[in-house]
């Protein structure tokens, strides 16, 4: 009883201090929580890695100082200040080392178009600008870039790795079967190049993004396609290029861009900065309505049950941890429809499949409306079809609807080390999935024929649930990919746009009348400080791992740019005798 009770105040006393600690940092950072005067100017700096919405780990992010830049925050800050009357205009901070993809891009050219609309001026200021960054700054009133800017721009392409020499030197043989000649993820370890197949695909994708950014650079800066041509050709600027030949409007550093816009009688330009005006709730506001949109994040990697974060995948999305959500969206009288925002290249068959049943199961209660971003495709696409409507940002990529299974036959590397096995078994097909040995020429039809009926199983609920006629669906299943704005025309998406679409068709789907204010309901929530100590730690380990991924990501990003700098100004090593 004694050593139990010595215990029991050991780890309440733990308990206490780790509190202790976790509020005072959170006082600190709460603290310092600046008043937003009148005359502000918001600031957003599109850098590193850029979510879709907050990782998992919540609040234990922020007080670590590892929260993430997400497009949820830029969208939300970016209507809040359209509808602030402290806000007289917001600065736009690029930098060609983002992660942002076209559609993210595409919801944040239209987010400033509504700031833009409310009389506000949005000024873009780049210090190193590529193709891709462009399409999203030229929307900007104003274009500055200090003198020593880094500008390239040039066409638009993509390369492919292949790790097939690789493992054949290491003794792995990917046993992989692809469903079907589009489905070219598996190339990369099976080839040494892409099939046509793939080639013509990706090929059509860069086609259409063409189009989108060419339309948009038409619009923003008067510039045709073939003016953008004829600057692709020189790629590579210089600051003073880029603003004679109309890429920017002007030379400027950051200080001078403060000092052109400050009050007169200010020392210093008012700013806000994306994180601390994230703090003022859009309610506040009058961005609130009696009904409530249910906004559920559904990003990364699909698999596994609770969203979580891997030190090498990134974030996970597990399918209890969606289901969940849509649950309790769908319990919540106060909710008219739900819009479910999907981020995702893919991933489990299973995790996918159980998700996509439960928002085919509450779509019979409420409209679910399936929101793409940069990609919903594979695993994402599978989420996605049995909703009641889905809108897509025209450069989404989606569909990919296609199979990749197998194993990898580790007998040659193990053999290659000195490592060997022994078996024992009982009953027919054992080591049927086993990695020390190759697959039977048997085995290997068993396997792919079942292969084949998964797939033609989800082929044909595809069409079932898209209204596609059976003879046009086999021809949408070769794993390929579509732009957002192509996947309209071929019944595989509803409509065109982004969240802010999203919802405004989710009111219409819930019959409320289109002037009718309603309130954005973000899912998951974010744990508050206490939920998130006692929850078991998890909330504390999800943040330290994703503060481990991101830093990663960012250390080998800024490595990248560095290696890849046009100049480098550096000394030599000196030689010391």
């Amino acid at each position: 009883m004694v050593a139990f009770l010595r215990s029991f105040a050991a780890s309440l006393l733990a308990l206490l201090i780790l509190l202790a600690i976790i509020i005072g940092i959170a006082v600190v950072k709460f603290d310092s929580k600046s008043e937003i005067k009148d005359h502000s100017w918001l600031h957003i700096d599109l850098y590193g890695e850029v979510l879709e919405y907050d990782p998992p780990g919540g609040v234990m992010s922020e007080i670590t100082g590892s929260d993430a830049l997400t497009l949820q925050k830029i969208l939300e800050n970016l209507d809040k200040a359209a509808v602030d009357d402290r806000i007289d205009g917001v600065l736009l901070q690029m930098s060609a080392s983002h992660s942002a993809g076209t559609a993210k891009m595409q919801e944040i050219r239209g987010a400033i178009q509504r700031v833009q609309a409310a009389g506000k001026p949005v000024y873009g200021y780049a210090d190193a600008m590529n193709t891709p960054t462009y399409y999203l700054a030229a929307v900007c009133d104003s274009l500055y870039c200090p003198g020593s800017a880094y500008v390239n721009f040039q066409g638009v392409g993509g390369e492919s790795m292949h790790l097939k020499g690789l493992l054949e030197k290491l003794g792995i043989d990917p046993e992989l079967h692809a469903i079907r000649h589009y489905k070219s993820a598996a190339q990369m370890l099976t080839r040494t190049d892409l099939t046509p197949e793939a080639k013509k695909n990706r090929l059509l994708l860069l086609t259409d993004i063409w189009q989108i950014v060419g339309q948009a650079l038409l619009e923003d800066r008067g510039l045709s396609e073939e003016r953008v041509v004829e600057l692709m050709e020189h790629a590579l600027f210089t600051p003073d290029e880029a603003v004679s030949m109309g890429l920017f409007d002007r030379i400027a550093y950051w200080d001078e861009i403060e000092e052109m816009l400050k009050l007169e009688g200010d020392d210093q330009l008012r700013v806000v900065s994306n994180s601390r005006y994230a703090d003022e709730s859009p309610e506040d506001l009058g961005l609130k309505g009696d009904r409530k949109i249910a906004v559920i994040h559904a990003q990364g990697n699909i698999g596994g049950r609770e969203n979580a974060v891997n030190p090498v995948l990134g974030i996970m999305m597990g399918h209890e941890s969606i289901v969940r959500e849509l649950m309790r969206a769908e319990a919540d009288e106060d909710v008219a429809a739900i819009v479910l925002r999907v981020d995702s290249g893919g991933g489990d068959s299973l995790t996918s499949d159980l998700i996509g049943h439960a928002v085919q199961k509450v779509s019979q209660t409420k409209p679910v409306i399936v929101s793409m971003v940069d990609v919903a495709a594979s695993g994402g696409y599978s989420v996605s079809y049995r909703a009641t409507k889905i809108v897509a940002d025209p450069a989404t990529v989606t569909g990919s609807i296609g199979s990749i299974s197998g194993k990898f036959n580790m007998s040659g590397f193990n053999e290659k080390i000195g490592l060997s096995h022994d078996s024992v078994t009982k009953g027919p097909n054992a080591l049927l999935m086993s990695g020390n040995r190759p697959f039977t020429d048997e085995e290997w039809e068993k396997f792919s024929s079942n292969h084949w009926r998964d797939f033609r199983r989800w082929m044909m609920d595809v069409a079932r649930q898209r209204g596609i006629a059976a003879a046009d669906i086999d021809s949408l299943c070769m794993g390929r990919v579509w732009s957002g704005q192509r996947a309209v025309d071929l019944k595989l998406v509803d409509a065109l746009g982004g969240q802010h679409e999203a919802v405004e068709l989710a009111k219409a789907e819930a019959g409320l009348a289109v002037n009718e204010p309603v309130t954005l309901w973000h899912l998951p929530q974010k744990q508050d400080l206490i939920s998130s100590v006692l929850g078991g730690g998890d909330a504390v380990a999800q943040a330290a791992r994703w503060s481990v991924y991101r830093e990663m990501r960012r250390e080998a990003a800024v490595t990248w740019q560095y290696v890849n700098s046009e100049h480098l100004a550096v000394m030599p090593p000196l030689s010391i005798e």
